[in-house]
């Protein structure tokens, strides 16, 4: 584990990143259309083989977020011009409860599980993006707008069908690219309805080891790695 929750840069040259439970690494998104990171989460590595890559997002932690120029919270612009408005990055904290992360190499989606205060399982949550590309200092990925809810009784909904619509309407993604995340979310669905991994896996017992401090976010949190694999 890497000293003082700074994120531990693991491996070399084209090789396949690989971490131990306690390493601090980072969780990154590009830009939707765009060539930079616009999200930087430093997160401390859970499990990491070849089932899962679990990692736990600690309250307090500073991140990147993307924002409007001028400050304003992507959520507070309407959604016609949520996608058209010129944008920036601000640092910030992830506040309220922890969020563990689970991605099964060469799935396009993530799964992510949230709590309540006292540790009361809220909900999973089916995150559609492009696979994990790993590196010496983390994870890349690009979020597809489209996600999936999963509660405690097994229930389901899709999210955020509005913005996967207004994301293609604006050229943010093609026809094609639609159909995929469409397919990749139908198959996550077939999960879900089979209650297969993570879903049945206990992760939602799971608790973070009380030594981890919060990691702390490098000031090269966008620079562009070398090399990555899948």
């Amino acid at each position: 584990m890497a000293d003082g929750g700074v994120v531990r840069r693991v491996g070399t040259g084209g090789a396949r990143a690989s971490w131990s439970p306690g390493d601090r690494i980072l969780w990154r998104y590009r830009a939707n259309g765009g060539a930079g990171f616009h999200i930087a989460r430093p997160v401390t590595v859970v499990r990491d083989d070849s089932d899962v890559l679990a990692v736990w997002l600690a309250p307090g932690t500073q991140i990147v977020k993307p924002v409007l120029v001028g400050g304003t919270p992507l959520h507070q612009e309407p959604l016609r011009t949520r996608y058209t408005r010129p944008r920036t990055v601000q640092l910030d904290r992830w506040f309220g409860t922890g969020v563990l992360k689970l991605a099964r190499p060469g799935e396009p989606w993530s799964v992510w599980l949230f709590w309540d205060q006292g540790w009361r399982f809220k909900n999973w949550y089916v995150n559609l993006e492009t696979p994990l590309a790993r590196w010496d200092g983390g994870v890349d990925s690009e979020d597809h707008f489209l996600d999936i809810c999963v509660y405690p009784d097994r229930t389901w909904d899709w999210r955020d069908e509005d913005e996967f619509a207004q994301a293609q309407q604006d050229g943010l993604m093609d026809a094609a690219g639609a159909d995929r995340v469409r397919a990749a979310g139908r198959a996550a669905v077939d999960v879900i309805r089979a209650w297969g991994a993570p879903f049945d896996e206990g992760w939602q017992h799971w608790r973070p080891e009380p030594s981890w401090a919060v990691p702390l976010l490098p000031e090269d949190w966008d620079r562009t790695p070398a090399h990555v694999s899948t």
